[in-house]
């Protein structure tokens, strides 16, 4: 025969008290997101030496978390191109979470970086392309 459980469940059950523990809501979680993706982008337009593009973007990250962010203090040693397209994934990625959230503000900035990278890739290859 079995022998008789002894111990108490480790798991949940479906109608236990689901105030047990915080929640965040789902429009916080689009703030850390976001404010994640725009940290990132700020370390790499750090480090391509923009710093009006990097105040712009420092202000939004300010704006979700509620504190300054922490800026970037290496170098990753990486090429310009292929820094401008991290910027431009982030951005990207930015934009999404922007528009997901309806956030107009960050929204359009992620846009503006998102050419911004776009145009500096273009002149990294015409000027590739003119070299003999």
């Amino acid at each position: 025969m079995y022998e008789p459980i002894r111990t108490k469940s480790v798991h949940r059950m479906a109608d236990d008290d689901r105030n047990a523990f915080p929640h965040r809501s789902r429009e916080e979680e689009l703030d850390i997101q976001l404010a994640g993706h725009l940290a990132a982008l700020l370390a790499v337009t750090d480090e391509l030496g923009d710093p009006e593009a990097g105040e712009l973007i420092a202000r939004q990250v300010a704006r979700l978390r509620g504190a300054p962010p922490a800026r970037h203090a290496g170098l990753s040693g990486s090429a310009a191109s292929d820094l401008h397209r991290r910027a431009h994934a982030l951005a990207g990625r930015a934009l999404v979470v922007a528009a997901s959230r309806a956030d107009t503000a960050a929204a359009i900035l992620a846009a503006e970086r998102m050419d911004a990278h776009t145009a500096a890739l273009a002149g990294d290859s015409l000027a590739g392309a003119g070299a003999p």
